[in-house]
């Protein structure tokens, strides 16, 4: 909240607002701010107030003027010198005149950005408040915090265990004692896999790049499925990938869609989560299942199954990679979402003919991983420990999400989604871009819908974690924001 009482005035702190979003990318480029009207009653200052913070905000070259438009995020953040380098001012006319001489004045803007990919992880990290985070993807540390983790890394950390693998390379694969115990881990979800096809890796998300760095080259098509995971779709785009979104639905991708994509343009790849989908908590049912595999047999592509949400998923769930035999599939899972976020320990199970070219590009992004947390790991899975420990969290996730549902009911609000899982997907009945703005003035960081669409798309939608959304707070806080809006 702006204070009165503070050293900077009310522009200076209204413009430093501003400023810090952008450069966390909590306001992506190309996203337009609120109008000076707008943005004065949100924030109840005058008009005059507004108008000096977005003059501020175009002298440090953090934003840029359009004529009848507005004012929006530039496509990359300039100091003061380098805008007036661009606009051939002086730093000088830079700080006191940019205001006054719109820049950029452009009739066409590009289409309206959504929170950045990586904005909620950045907006994870930096810490928004002490408030419960409803857009968070993870778990809260309370949740996770256990004993046997730090049992688990002492067990291998004397002298003698710790000398036997620190000081040298480990092996490219991964831990040998980690591969066989996901070996046997993976039959309970009926994936049948030698440790000889599995690879560990720094997270789940590390997997997927290893996949996709090995099998596609730029330009290729690759089919992801909408809504999904923005991280998934920037880490394509960035690799020069051809995107091909798939509408998700309960039972799973629109078929149709997949066969017309495989059709006219060829994929190399589709990428799954089909147990529990994030954002929707959609499973795959057995029918659709057993389709998209002859679609992957009949056009020759492969199928990346993440299933990282597995554990607080039913073993019975049909699995894609179970039901092919790991022919044409690729199972992705990890550890990030039920026991340690920072341990980065993630791994995938491949058909034999892919596991060499798979572990030849893992040798050229990281060489090995860490042994010692592998090693860990290794022994909770053996134990029982992670078992026993997933078993507690679905139960105490069971009775928060029974919680968060009632309040979202209470307030007015219906899911797009049988509320199952982690996530549920809430329809506010307002633009969620919008209102994720909004919401972060008041110490909450949302994950509007627009995150999980590869193109952008205005939506009135949000994803939200049943585990930080329990809180009357947070729920009369967005009733009176969607009222507003």
């Amino acid at each position: 909240m702006l204070m009165k009482s503070s050293a900077q005035s009310l522009t200076e702190q209204l413009a430093a607002r501003f400023a810090q979003r952008i450069r966390d990318r909590l306001l992506a480029p190309g996203a337009r701010l609120p109008s000076v009207r707008q943005c004065a009653q949100q924030q109840r200052v005058s008009p005059s107030t507004v108008v000096g913070a977005y003059d501020q905000l175009l002298a440090q070259g953090l934003v840029e003027a359009r004529r009848n438009r507005g004012f929006f995020v530039r496509d990359s953040v300039q100091t003061p010198a380098e805008y007036a380098l661009a606009q051939r001012l002086s730093p000088r006319q830079a700080a006191g005149q940019a205001a006054v001489a719109p820049l950029r004045l452009d009739a066409n803007p590009p289409p309206r950005a959504p929170l950045n990919a990586t904005a909620l992880i950045r907006g994870m990290f930096h810490g928004i408040s002490d408030k419960p985070q409803p857009g968070m993807g993870v778990l809260p540390q309370e949740w996770l915090q256990t004993s046997f983790l730090s049992s688990a890394v002492r067990r291998f950390c004397n002298a003698k265990d710790l000398n036997a693998f620190s000081l040298q390379y480990g092996e490219p694969a991964g831990d040998a004692g980690l591969r066989r115990a996901l070996s046997q881990k993976l039959k309970t979800v009926a994936v049948q896999v030698a440790p000889e096809q599995i690879i560990t890796t720094l997270g789940a998300t590390h997997a997927l790049d290893i996949v996709s760095r090995t099998l596609l080259r730029a330009g290729d098509y690759v089919m992801v499925e909408e809504p999904g995971w923005a991280v998934e779709f920037a880490r394509l785009d960035a690799l020069g990938m051809r995107i091909l979104p798939v509408p998700r639905r309960a039972d799973g991708p629109d078929l149709a869609v997949m066969e017309r994509y495989a059709q006219e343009h060829a994929p190399k790849l589709f990428v799954s989560v089909s147990v529990l989908h994030n954002p929707t908590g959609f499973c795959l049912t057995p029918a659709s299942a057993h389709r998209i595999l002859q679609l992957a047999n009949q056009y020759h592509f492969y199928v990346v199954e993440d299933d990282t949400y597995s554990h607080f998923a039913s073993d019975h769930a049909p699995r894609l990679c179970a039901l092919d035999g790991l022919q044409r599939t690729v199972y992705v899972g990890g550890f990030a979402k039920i026991l340690a976020p920072n341990w980065r320990v993630g791994y995938l199970a491949a058909p034999p003919q892919l596991v060499e070219r798979l572990l030849d590009t893992k040798l050229l992004s990281t060489l090995t991983t860490p042994a010692l947390l592998e090693k860990a790991l290794a022994w909770c899975v053996e134990t029982g420990q992670l078992r026993r420990h997933a078993e507690r969290i679905r139960q105490r996730l069971d009775i928060a999400r029974s919680r968060s549902v009632a309040q979202a009911l209470s307030h007015g609000y219906a899911f797009a989604a049988e509320p199952v899982g982690i996530f549920g997907w809430l329809d506010t009945g307002v633009d969620t871009d919008a209102l994720s703005q909004r919401m972060l003035d008041e110490g909450y960081l949302l994950a509007p819908g627009a995150l999980f669409h590869a193109r952008r798309t205005p939506s009135r939608l949000m994803r939200i974690n049943f585990a930080t959304t329990q809180e009357p707070l947070f729920w009369r806080t967005l009733q009176r924001l969607c009222a507003e809006q």
